[in-house]
């Protein structure tokens, strides 16, 4: 049933997989040590390619298959889920409140269907056909509903790098009307070499490995993993004694068309998103206190972003924080906005910007306030912006706030 006043969204439960290994503390850990967890790749062979590296999910905390043919992507969203659920203490089922799913997904099992693909023409008598469970990117969403019982909607968006970023809006949405009681939203995806290479086609990756907003950038990094975030809204959760870990106050995006894989060098695509966010959060850019900003290391996307910054901030820009979750981890692809979300909730939490790992001199001609070296202290009841962009134009981001933030 839709509420007389939009209600307020909170985040109380996450889980998470990352190149610095299985679970939150473990990405938190990494990332306040401003070490990247970007490695040389060990699932294929990357000789023919530009770039050798790549943030790959330790083999130690790959979680083992729950089933004959699933996905790494299935796996990994399995276990963040988990990991969402115990920390929100709810159990699957949900005691029969309804329950939806968002999830974005950009590969899915494209990397099961190489190995088909690789048994069928490399002289096996029959290659496996279960390797063509999981190769639609509907696979970890759906593997989730089924494993968590959600009851609602289930829904995938597979809009790039988007993906995860929109998946959050859509359950705020379906909390806020009434649609679902509980919204599990997230994302993943897994490294494989048909992305690897398409990237690397494309000359978008660093063959030294992502360096956000530096001087001398050359691309990104690709990354692989998953994440959950359990959303209620904040009287539900009230009602059953759950944390708040924080607030989701607003999502929006934009879609500038401009190129089928360039960004609007001029930043007003970006500058739509980030200006709608802010207006759905009820919020103005004076009271953002930090960005975790796409910050892919292109050179052609962290310019267009600056640029887009520098329209909603102005002068303010130079003074605001600004961290690349990617720097660390790599680019997550349809996971990426989900994964950024859990560490930009991490921060609020810790009172405490996370440094973009990466060497080199900011970039003077798309200057931003980059954290570098160590945590930037936060202030309590901090508001923090988070953004993504894919290719094709899709623009998103969310604006999330400490617990405690005045509003």
């Amino acid at each position: 049933m839709p509420f007389p006043e939009r209600p307020r969204v909170v985040v109380t439960g996450m889980g998470a997989v990352s190149g610095y290994g299985d679970g939150v503390a473990a990405l938190w850990r990494g990332l306040l040590s401003g070490e990247s967890a970007i490695r040389e790749v060990t699932r294929f062979d990357p000789d023919r390619h530009r770039t050798r590296f790549a943030s790959e999910v330790p083999a130690a905390a790959i979680p083992p298959a729950p089933f004959r043919g699933a996905s790494l992507a299935d796996r990994f969203a399995l276990a963040a889920l988990a990991e969402a659920l115990a920390d929100a203490g709810l159990a699957p089922g949900f005691a029969g409140r309804t329950a939806g799913v968002y999830f974005g997904c950009s590969t899915g099992g494209i990397f099961e269907t190489e190995r088909f693909y690789d048994e069928l023409t490399g002289g096996e008598r029959r290659a496996r056909l279960d390797w063509l469970v999981s190769h639609q990117p509907s696979g970890p969403g759906d593997g989730v509903a089924r494993a968590c019982g959600a009851t609602g909607p289930v829904t995938t968006i597979s809009s790039a790098c988007a993906s995860g970023t929109l998946a959050l809006g859509s359950a705020l949405d379906d909390l806020a009307t009434g649609e679902v009681d509980i919204t599990v939203a997230g994302g993943a995806d897994a490294l494989c070499e048909l992305t690897f290479a398409g990237f690397n086609s494309l000359r978008a990756v660093d063959p030294a490995g992502c360096r956000p907003f530096r001087a001398g950038r050359e691309g990104m990094t690709i990354g692989e993993g998953a994440a959950v975030l359990i959303l209620e809204r904040e009287e539900d959760a009230r009602q059953r004694g759950a944390r708040a870990r924080a607030r989701l106050l607003g999502a929006g995006g934009s879609c500038d068309a401009h190129h089928m894989t360039a960004p609007d060098p001029s930043g007003e695509g970006i500058r739509r998103a980030v200006a709608a966010t802010l207006a759905a959060a009820g919020v103005s850019p004076d009271r953002i206190d930090f960005v975790n900003a796409h910050g892919t290391g292109t050179p052609l996307n962290d310019q267009a972003e600056a640029a887009a910054l520098a329209l909603v901030f102005g002068e303010r820009l130079a003074r605001l924080p600004v961290t690349s979750t990617k720097g660390a981890v790599g680019h997550l692809l349809g996971s990426a906005g989900a994964i950024e979300a859990v560490a930009t909730v991490l921060c609020l939490e810790a009172r405490l910007v996370h440094p973009t790992p990466g060497g080199g001199e900011v970039d003077p001609a798309g200057p931003v306030d980059l954290v570098l070296g160590a945590p930037r202290p936060l202030p309590a009841g901090a508001v923090a912006l988070s953004t993504n962009f894919a290719f094709g134009g899709s623009n998103g981001a969310v604006v999330l706030a400490a617990v405690e933030a005045r509003g």
